[in-house]
């Protein structure tokens, strides 16, 4: 008897905050969502290690417009490190490359060798990593055993708050910005503190504007989805969630049609990126407006069909 046919995918928009599991990378983590909704179109906001749980925001449908957004937006991030053993990923799914004993270590020797990987400062990130090097993944080159050389970057830290530290274990909270590796910061301070150390333990708090996310796991969709769509729906944040912090701008009907038309408009709006919102609060899009002409960055497909 063969199976019922899968109904035609659907134009569902808007973001879901998943909670992602250990042991699927980012990408097997969105394809099971957009599986799940039945969605025509679905991105993720930035990779996170198969090692690392949760924040993925998901994006469906004209919300991965936005993907790119949230994917320099502030995180933060609860890791604990495993000193005296580093690996050739700076995680526990590595090979070990070395051992060593640990020295002493008091809480006020370990928050000195933070201070240096606070503010601005200069990271190497992973080799492997998703990072691209002549059009390819360094995972990619790493697993075929080539020699690579990675360039150091800068990165933003805003802080490191050491929660505790017991014998080898030592957890730590960090709020950095976009392309940040916490890998790294593990494995620069176990450098610092001179015994090595790893990442054992990795979990995505927030990500802006999301800085208090209800979180939705695999399992819960998946039962959810047994209800039915409108269940399922239920979880779906409206696109504007993700654009908080944007000013707005109100447009009238004619702007707007204007507007979708890839027209320029002029008027007296300060200078930036805006979320443009036609008749009714309809969300158009993003905006950017410099020395009063307004012009069209991203723009929602019902914007550009004129049907607000």
């Amino acid at each position: 008897m063969s199976r019922p046919r899968r109904p035609p995918s659907r134009n569902v928009h808007g973001i879901v905050l998943l909670d992602k599991p250990i042991g699927l990378s980012s990408n097997q983590a969105l394809q099971r969502v957009k599986w799940l909704f039945n969605a025509a179109k679905a991105g993720h906001t930035g990779s996170l290690d198969p090692l690392a749980t949760g924040l993925l925001p998901i994006c469906l449908g004209e919300a991965t417009k936005i993907a790119g957004l949230l994917l320099g937006s502030e995180k933060a991030y609860r890791t604990t490190a495993r000193l005296g053993v580093t690996t050739d990923t700076d995680d526990a799914d590595g090979e070990v490359l070395r051992e060593r004993p640990l020295p002493e270590l008091d809480e006020p020797t370990v928050r000195e060798a933070l201070k240096p990987l606070i503010g601005r400062i200069q990271q190497r990130p992973p080799i492997y990593s998703a990072l691209k090097q002549g059009g390819e993944a360094l995972y990619r080159k790493a697993r075929r055993g080539e020699v690579i050389e990675v360039p150091t970057r800068e990165v933003q830290v805003r802080r490191i708050d050491l929660l505790r530290l017991d014998g080898n274990q030592l957890e730590l909270q960090v709020e950095c910005g976009s392309g940040t590796y916490i890998r790294s910061l593990v494995r620069d301070l176990g450098e610092s503190l001179g015994c090595g150390a790893h990442v054992s333990v990795l979990r995505r708090l927030w990500v802006s504007p999301f800085s208090h996310p209800e979180m939705w796991t695999l399992e819960q969709l998946g039962q959810l989805a047994k209800r039915g769509e409108k269940a399922l729906d239920g979880c779906i944040l409206p696109i504007s969630e993700g654009l908080r912090g944007f000013p707005a701008l109100s447009l009238d009907a004619e702007q707007a049609r204007r507007l979708g038309h890839g027209q320029a408009l002029r008027g007296d709006w300060a200078d930036g990126l805006s979320v443009a919102e036609g008749p009714d609060g309809v969300l158009l899009g993003l905006v950017e407006v410099a020395e009063g002409q307004l012009r069209a960055r991203r723009l929602f497909s019902w914007a550009a069909a004129g049907s607000v």
